[in-house]
């Protein structure tokens, strides 16, 4: 896993504003934002302010901020007009396709999922 800290973490200057995002949601405690290269017609990142690497992480961290995070996806689906049906990925590790080790869920939706078709 590459180790990223709060200083260095891209998430996280998106999070504090330094890095511009098209931002759709945010909350006290995450942010949501469009992925810059989406894998489907919705695809946006929810993001905790805080730095932790991985949502396994996140949960032993805070509670709080786990569930504020997957609070936000929900709204987020919501506003989009896919609540009846989106999918929430969470890549954890380098092999498992997480390439910004500061925890986040993908919510994507817009096009027929199946268990052959993940993404």
């Amino acid at each position: 896993m590459t180790s990223q800290t709060p200083g260095d973490c891209l998430f996280c200057k998106i999070a504090a504003g330094d890095i511009p995002s098209d931002r759709v949601a945010e909350s006290e405690r995450s942010i949501a934002f469009r992925d810059i290269r989406p894998a489907a017609p919705v695809h946006v990142l929810v993001v905790p302010r805080r730095h932790e690497p991985t949502v396994g992480a996140l949960a032993t961290a805070s509670d709080e901020d786990l569930a504020d995070v997957f609070r936000l996806a929900a709204q987020v689906a919501d506003q989009e007009g896919v609540a009846d049906a989106y999918r929430m990925v969470v890549n954890t590790g380098s092999e498992a396709g997480q390439t910004i080790f500061h925890a986040h869920v993908h919510v994507l939706a817009g096009t027929a999922f199946t268990e052959r078709k993940m993404v």
